[in-house]
């Protein structure tokens, strides 16, 4: 044991989870820090009861826990909302999203309590660690990072050597050595990974949902909601106005009713690797779908179709866990300047896991039936289309001349 840990005061990202659980009395132990576990309520419901019990148990000097859920949902999930953000076409970035937040307040209790570290429980083999970390150098580059999965010391390298440890110490955990997921929850999703998931030949188990119910057990009847969006921001719900920690939440519950939002992906991590998840996001995927069917009403093609190339930069800077990037903040000015007129209503249909658009309307809409009619009017001339196909197809029409002068001329 170094003796001049014991002085030290660490501010550690607490989950009360198995990695954390161990790591506490891991840092206390082997290095004499003075811990101080800090847990983010970002909507995790239950998970968080007897969580300052089991902290303070386990060592901690201080518990801290700070209520985040209007700041994650207003800073963070509606930015992320209106840039249409999705990893690899199917990750609604629920853990990514969260990191930068916890970390951030993470980094104000350091300041506020004298520590001068601040820790995470990450793996050496995921993403976390990176966000954790890039949010930590961002706001303070001063303050030590302690990552114990990366200190040669640490031997709780497995998820069964971390149950081991527990029990050693008396450590009250969910995880069983049979049931052996690794879950991350939050107000915008729950994610799966580990255990029989780590073979892609495995289809998940019906009792591996937690939000939703599995596809089979999906009412035989389909429900609508409508929401309702300004410039982006969705604010009501069914007509009325609700604020959004409760209207993401409702819509977990109508949406895991119907098993809306299941997700199995195997996807590329940023440090290498190809992992795979399985992800309940039911809330979520349904303000998704709303929310992108609504742009397609109201944004000029142009901006469409640049917006998608900005959408994919921004999920990975999301999922990279460069949220305090200064491109972040220049995306988040061009994807501001998009939402100005994505105003309106959405009508969504939920059946046996499919989220789908049943109407929508908007006063900014771009849509004008007398223009997408079969019948022509007076508001398009079929005679104007000429010389606009004759322009636009003359660099086509040029490059087959002379690739058919040059085939005549013997060549292959």
């Amino acid at each position: 044991m170094k003796a001049s840990n014991k002085a030290q005061k660490v501010v550690l990202a607490y989950s009360g989870g198995l990695d954390t659980s161990v790591i506490l009395p891991w840092l206390k132990e082997t290095y004499g820090y003075q811990v101080i576990a800090f847990a983010a309520d970002i909507g995790q419901g239950e998970e968080l009861k007897g969580i300052q019990k089991k902290a303070l148990a386990s060592g901690a000097i201080k518990f801290i826990v700070k209520d985040l859920r209007q700041e994650f949902v207003e800073e963070y999930l509606w930015r992320l909302l209106k840039s249409g953000a999705v990893y690899e076409n199917g990750y609604l970035l629920g853990t990514s999203i969260a990191r930068p937040l916890i970390a951030k307040h993470q980094v104000q209790i350091a300041h506020k309590e004298g520590a001068s570290a601040v820790a995470h429980g990450a793996t050496g083999k995921g993403n976390d660690q990176v966000r954790f970390e890039l949010t930590y150098m961002a706001l303070d580059p001063n303050l030590k990072i302690i990552a114990p999965w990366k200190d040669p010391n640490f031997k709780l390298t497995s998820r069964e050597a971390a149950i081991a440890y527990a029990k050693r110490h008396r450590i009250p955990i969910e995880q069983t050595t049979r049931k052996i997921y690794s879950r991350d929850r939050n107000l915008w999703h729950i994610s799966h990974e580990g255990g029989d998931l780590e073979d892609p030949a495995n289809e998940p188990k019906d009792d591996l949902y937690v939000l939703s119910r599995p596809i089979s057990k999906a009412p035989n009847r389909p429900e609508y909601v409508s929401i309702d969006f300004e410039q982006g921001i969705p604010l009501r719900l069914d007509g009325k106005a609700i604020d959004g920690v409760r209207l993401i939440e409702t819509l977990n519950q109508i949406g895991g009713r119907h098993a809306i939002g299941q997700v199995d992906l195997v996807e590329n991590r940023l440090v290498g690797m190809k992992s795979r998840g399985v992800y309940e996001t039911p809330g979520g995927t349904i303000l998704t779908v709303a929310h992108r069917a609504l742009e397609s009403l109201t944004l000029d093609r142009e901006t469409m179709h640049y917006k998608a190339l900005v959408a994919q930069r921004y999920a990975e800077l999301v999922y990279y866990g460069q949220w305090f990037s200064p491109l972040r903040e220049a995306l988040d000015a061009f994807v501001d300047s998009t939402q100005r007129f994505v105003t309106g209503q959405v009508r969504v249909k939920l059946f046996k896991g499919h989220c789908t658009v049943a109407g929508m309307t908007s006063p900014n809409s771009l849509y004008r039936p007398s223009l997408a009619s079969f019948t022509m009017g007076s508001d398009y001339n079929p005679e104007d289309a000429r010389g606009f196909i004759k322009l636009f197809g003359l660099p086509m029409q040029l490059t087959g001349m002379v690739r058919r002068a040059w085939k005549g001329d013997g060549s292959t």
